[in-house]
């Protein structure tokens, strides 16, 4: 009989075992509260014949069952099953055999509770202290003082144990516990019992635990939130083991904001090298490997006199001096008394639109924007995101905006239109309210980086002018976009030139996609509420008409959700 317990107790820590093997590594935490384990166990009696305590020269195994239920960082709720037999002398020759059935409730006071020690911590001590009750049937054998019994007994249960853990889905645990049940005839003696409690054994038990559950994963990327670095990941991101956004050349901008994934570079530079650091990326930079200035395409300019140092035949031209093609001075050439030129660019005061700032005569004497520059606005429609059905801003954005806040930094005599666009899913009043507000967080976000409102000219057209299909997922998602554009403070803003005025009323998506239409020459829509103020312009200089415009102010269009909600993903 106790070979083919013995033999079934090893198959079932095998089975265990295996077991094991198959299941996921996840911990049992106050997110995953619950874990099943199975176990078996050694019964050492005391009592009126004597006491087998810590003797393992002769014992009874019993296998057993156990649920464990999480409550706290230091207390769990512990069920215990056990059946199994109980042996011991009766004199030296013979020995009684009690066959027990057992289960307790107890509470568990775990060691590994984030104060004595890290709930991760590998060793976990615990104390245990319940009750339960336990059910013992005896055959009366001949010629002794034994006697048939089926009885039931309340049982006290105290013990202590060690919760070794193998995986974080996967425990052995070792535990030691006294069963002390009232009043118990455990070994048939028919002395009379005195305490109550004079029968009692130890059950030694080894055995697993496993943990059950899932764990939260709010941004659905596999990462656990627990684990989960960046919780706030878009879905079709892809992301390490830590939940953020993957960044092969690790230069701190994610692949799918980084022009240039495998290559280290900078935010700047949008993920592109710039082996010299003057924020012109490498493609770009004629001179990579000297700093230089953006208008010179990376090439310094030691004398700052517009002609780059390697095309400069006279490098040490001073401060202010007018210079030919080559860098060298001009004759001086008296200029008449009557005509001013402030910033030296040929254009007189009189006809310059930026007196302060070089520019050609044929951008009305202010700097021109240049092709990278360009670029950048073009590539900020594809790198700015927003939550599902929301004007908030993920914060994979930043890095994109704080470039364009540097950009109006870097060009003082122009604005920047900001227009916002949605697919033609959902009701069109939801969508054109929905780009307004992506439009004006954007132009908020602007404003806190210093940029001056005046300088910031935001729209929404809802669906009203797609760029590609509305009837694939991949166009619909061309349609939803924020447009950047600058444009000369005082002419009409870009968006109105592109796509003309911003509707007042919800728009009616069109049947297919259609190019922007430009608004006619001189026509500007009208604004319903706040007129930006006009630009302060030198005395004599002639001023163009702020256009009109139904745009939101960024300061006073603050974002809010939209309602009602449609049921696709904007």
């Amino acid at each position: 009989m106790k070979k083919r317990l013995l033999t079934f107790q090893i198959l079932v820590l095998l089975l265990a075992m295996q077991v094991v093997a198959s299941l996921p590594s996840l911990a049992q935490t106050a997110e995953r509260r619950t874990s099943v384990g199975i176990n078996t166990s050694v019964l050492q009696y005391k009592g009126d014949f004597g006491s087998e305590y810590w003797k393992f020269d002769s014992q009874q195994y019993a296998p057993g069952v156990a649920l464990n239920q999480y409550l706290t960082r230091g207390l769990d709720l512990n069920l215990q099953l056990f059946y199994g037999q109980l042996s011991g002398p009766v004199t030296p020759t013979a020995r009684f055999t009690t066959t027990l059935l057992n289960t307790n409730v107890a509470f568990k006071a775990k060691l590994a509770n984030g104060w004595a020690l890290k709930e991760s911590f590998p060793v976990q001590p615990y104390l245990l202290a319940g009750g339960g009750w336990t059910f013992a049937t005896r055959a009366a054998e001949p010629d002794s003082n034994r006697f048939e019994e089926n009885h039931s007994y309340l049982d006290v249960m105290v013990g202590a144990g060690i919760n070794l853990r193998l995986g974080r889905s996967v425990s052995l645990f070792v535990q030691s516990s006294q069963h002390m049940p009232m009043g118990a005839n455990l070994d048939g003696s028919r002395e009379e019992r005195t305490p109550r409690w004079s029968d009692r054994f130890l059950q030694h038990t080894v055995g697993l635990t496993f943990n059950l559950g899932q764990l939260p994963d709010a941004d659905e990327d596999g990462v656990p939130d627990a684990k989960d670095k960046c919780p706030n990941t878009s879905r079709d991101v892809e992301v390490d083991e830590h939940g953020c956004p993957l960044d092969d050349d690790e230069d701190g901008v994610p692949n799918y904001q980084d022009q240039c994934p495998d290559q280290a570079g900078t935010a700047a530079t949008n993920g592109c090298p710039d082996s010299d650091n003057d924020g012109v990326d490498d493609t770009d930079d004629v001179c990579p490997e000297v700093p230089g200035k953006p208008e010179l395409r990376g090439c310094p300019d030691t004398d700052n006199d517009g002609i780059t140092d390697q095309e400069d035949k006279c490098p040490d031209t001073p401060t202010g001096a007018d210079v030919d093609g080559t860098g060298c001075p001009l004759a001086p050439v008296p200029a008449p008394a009557t005509v001013e030129d402030t910033d030296n660019d040929g254009v007189p005061n009189t006809l310059d639109r930026c007196p302060d700032h070089a520019g050609p005569a044929a951008n009305q004497g202010c700097p021109e924007v240049n092709a990278a520059t360009r670029r950048r606005l073009q590539e900020a429609t594809k790198l700015i995101g927003f939550e599902l059905n929301k004007a908030t801003l993920l914060q994979a954005s930043y890095p994109t905006l704080d470039t364009l806040a540097r950009i109006l930094t870097e060009y003082p005599d122009y604005s920047l239109s900001i227009a916002g666009h949605t697919d033609s899913r959902g009701p069109a009043a939801f969508n054109l309210r929905l780009s307004r507000e992506r439009a004006a967080v954007a132009g908020a976000y602007l404003l806190s980086r210093g940029v001056a409102e005046i300088r910031v000219e935001l729209r929404g057209y809802g669906a009203q002018h797609p760029l590609a299909t509305n009837d694939t997922e991949a166009g619909r998602m061309q349609n939803r976009r924020v447009e950047f554009d600058l444009y000369l403070t005082g002419d009409p803003s870009a968006a109105q030139v592109k796509y003309g005025a911003e509707p007042t009323v919800a728009p009616v998506a069109p049947a297919k996609a259609s190019k922007a239409t430009p608004a006619k020459k001189g026509a500007a829509a009208k604004r319903p509420s706040v007129k930006a103020p006009a630009k302060k312009r030198p005395a004599g200089k002639p001023t163009t008409a702020t256009p009109a415009s139904n745009a939101t102010s960024a300061r006073k269009a603050t974002p809010k959700t939209a309602s009602p909600a449609p049921a696709k993903r904007k």
